[in-house]
Parts: C-alpha cells; sequence; structure tokens
C-alpha cells in the first residue's frame, strides 16, 4: 500500500486549521499543524513532510522568511495560502521558490487540485525520465537532476527545472501561456500568467549569458515563449 502524504500546514487561522486539516484528512493526507514560524521550523527539522502549505501572515515571522529557509536546503513543495492577493506578494512568494499561490478565500476543491499538481512530481507512482535531452550547448541530465550550459552546471529549482524540460521538448515551437501554465502547474493556473513571469525571468538569469538580450529564451509577444532552435 502507497504510503499517504505528509503535509505541514502551517497556519495560525483557527478557523483554517479546522477545515483545511480536516479536508486534507479526508483525502487520505497524514497532516501535521504549526501555528507559528518556531513551531514549523521545529517540525521542519525532523523529518521534512512531502509537502507545506503556507500562510504569509504568521505571528511571529513572515511566512516568506520560512519559503526562504526551507529552499535553501530542500526542494519540498510548497503552496502559498494567504489573504494577501497584492500581485508583489504572489511575485515575492514564487521568486523565492514557492510552487503555487492560492488566494483566501479560496474553494476546497481547488486547494486539493493545486496540492494534487505540486505533489505529483514527487510522489509519482510512473517511472521516472531517464537520460539526456540536449540542444546546442544545453543539457538536461534526469539521472542527476542537473542543468548544463557546455560545461558549466547550472543550479534551478524544481519549476525552473521543469519549465527548461517543457521548453527543450519542443524546440523552436511556440508555446503558449496557458499550455505552460497547464503543463507545470495544472489546469487551474491557466489564468495566473503572473507565475509564469516571475518563473521565466529566475531561470533567464540563470540561463542567459545576458539575461536583457535572451538567445535562448525567447518571448513571443502576447502568445508565449519558445527555446531558440539551434
Amino acid at each position: 500500500m502507497t504510503k499517504p502524504a505528509r503535509i505541514l500546514l502551517i497556519d495560525d487561522e483557527v478557523p483554517i486549521q479546522r477545515a483545511v486539516a480536516p479536508l486534507l484528512r479526508s483525502r487520505g493526507y497524514e497532516v501535521e499543524l504549526a501555528a507559528t514560524g518556531e513551531e514549523a521550523l521545529e517540525l521542519l527539522r525532523g523529518t521534512m513532510p512531502d509537502l507545506i502549505v503556507l500562510d504569509l501572515g504568521l505571528p511571529d515571522m513572515e511566512g516568506l522568511d520560512i519559503c526562504r529557509r526551507v529552499r535553501a536546503e530542500s526542494a519540498v513543495p510548497i503552496v502559498v495560502l494567504s489573504a494577501r492577493g497584492a500581485e508583489a506578494d504572489k511575485v515575492a512568494s514564487l521568486d523565492l521558490g514557492a510552487d503555487d499561490y492560492v488566494t483566501k478565500p479560496f474553494g476546497p476543491e481547488e486547494l486539493l487540485a493545486r496540492i494534487r499538481v505540486a505533489l505529483r512530481r514527487v510522489l509519482s507512482e510512473d517511472e521516472p525520465e531517464t537520460g539526456r535531452l540536449q540542444l546546442g550547448d544545453l543539457t538536461i541530465d534526469f539521472d542527476r537532476h542537473r542543468v548544463l550550459r557546455g560545461e558549466d552546471e547550472i543550479r534551478l529549482t524544481p519549476k525552473e527545472f521543469d519549465l527548461l524540460t517543457v521548453l527543450m521538448r519542443n524546440p523552436g515551437r511556440v508555446l503558449t501561456h496557458r499550455t505552460i501554465l497547464k503543463a507545470i502547474w495544472g489546469p487551474n493556473a491557466v489564468n495566473q500568467p503572473e507565475h509564469l513571469w516571475v518563473l521565466m525571468a529566475q531561470l533567464r538569469k540563470k540561463i542567459e549569458p545576458d539575461p536583457g538580450h535572451p538567445r535562448y529564451l525567447l518571448s513571443e509577444p502576447w502568445v508565449g515563449y519558445r527555446l531558440a532552435n539551434f
């Protein structure tokens, strides 16, 4: 029997805890609760969960600080669940490595769908992709989960790795924003282009010799992106 995924819910709002924890448990997940940043960090010093649901407005620290600390040592999926709906908060969260951003109030099925998508890459029952994918001097080594430009290794977050993989599987082909969003975050994210804008900006900073004049990751205004076919 497959072991249920462990989810750490970090949120100080009792109504959210009472709504979300039973919802997740009803779908077979194991749930741990933390109402403060310190409680969360103490739990994270033990066994890392399979996914974190994170509120940004904690009583003792910013959720962004937790996101930053987690990303310094782990690729565990992070789904931000926050009442802050400003684009700047979404951009900051995604820039620090959050996998998704859900705004309160939220629909239970939407949250569950986002969690399923985020868990898919770490708990997939399919065989992981193997081998190498190469285009020009860019190489993805799936066996070692590495990206190379020439002989230089480029360290990517899991979502940056996913974005580059989608583009390298379709060299020279224009992929629409909706197509990429659906491939990386699932069908519920197709109307959230800011997720993709932030992720592309991050990837260009790491891949492009001159991010201001990209040669690999090209934009098609108002349509999407393509990878130059060398």
